[in-house]
């Protein structure tokens, strides 16, 4: 070969393709079956950090509007403490009919905890609790800061109630 021929070109025909309509539609259903496990697995990976559905939300809402509501004396949440001892807590009330949770055959569907802490301490502990026993479970939750009648909350406290 000299300086001077012209390039040679090589072509190829669509008979000697290396890629078939085969192996293409093999390759998307891969593709799909990938994503969709992707779509599916996702969301089990952060279930743990989910928090409640919408209407959890509203229940433990309207619960402690009602609890703050119902232990009231006076001023707007300032609340008599030993009376959420005497109404809430877990030996001496039926919270499924005080708080109107759903249930049948008096067995309550949904479960409840309430929760009174002092607000201020460096390290806070549950004053007061009612309802079921509460370990962490996915729910949701709603708080109330409210002041004691007999000043026992200094400054104040914080109602915590959990739905799930």
């Amino acid at each position: 070969m000299s300086r001077h021929d012209p390039p040679r070109t090589v072509s190829i025909g669509l008979e000697e393709r290396g890629q078939t309509v085969q192996d293409f539609a093999v390759g998307i259903g891969i593709f799909i079956l990938a994503v969709a496990f992707v779509f599916s697995f996702v969301p089990t990976i952060i279930s743990p950090f989910a928090d409640g559905g919408g209407a959890e939300t509203a229940q433990a809402d309207r619960i402690a509007a009602t609890i703050v509501d119902d232990l009231e004396e006076g001023e707007p949440n300032h609340v008599d403490l030993d009376e959420f001892d005497d109404t809430y807590s877990e030996e001496s009330y039926d919270l499924v009919d005080k708080l109107g949770l759903r249930s049948s055959d008096g067995h309550a569907f949904d479960r409840v905890n309430i929760t009174v802490t002092t607000i201020g301490e460096e390290d806070p502990t549950v004053d007061l609790s009612g309802g079921d026993e509460y370990d962490d479970q996915v729910g949701a939750s709603a708080t109330r800061i409210v002041t004691d009648v007999d000043g026992d909350c200094d400054p104040a406290c914080k109602i915590t109630v959990r739905v799930w």
